[in-house]
């Protein structure tokens, strides 16, 4: 298997900088908006709800896909994070990112153990 092109620095950054994350499974699903966070350069989304039709349960599916930032779209492969250390962090990450009292809600439930095992890392395809 080749190994995938990492985000380039400009990337990196604008996935940072993003509330928002449109991203997409295969090529016939439109584009989710859901929260992205970067931890040691690596991006990361996880589900709030793994409903049948979302786009967490599209990825583990078919995991090619691709994410818009701003007006650029690049091709993804989805990742399912199997290590609770790795969720773990990702879950810091988001609790730093979205430090808001709006955001507490959203925070602390991305942090339980159902949750943090919906976590996917997205890399270039």
């Amino acid at each position: 298997m080749r190994r995938p092109r990492p985000f380039s620095r400009a990337e990196i950054d604008a996935l940072s900088k993003a509330k928002i994350l449109g991203v997409r499974s295969g090529t016939d699903h439109r584009f989710t908006g859901v929260w992205v966070v970067v931890a040691d350069d690596r991006v990361f989304v996880r589900s709030w709800n793994d409903k049948p039709t979302g786009w967490y349960r599209a990825f583990r599916k078919e995991p090619q896909g691709s994410i818009r930032i701003g007006s650029d779209e690049i091709p993804v492969r989805a990742r399912p994070v199997r290590s609770e250390r790795l969720q773990r962090v990702v879950s810091v990450a988001y609790a730093r990112k979205y430090p808001t009292k709006a955001s507490e809600k959203w925070v602390h439930g991305f942090a339980e153990p159902a949750r943090e095992a919906t976590t996917i890392e997205l890399v270039r395809a």
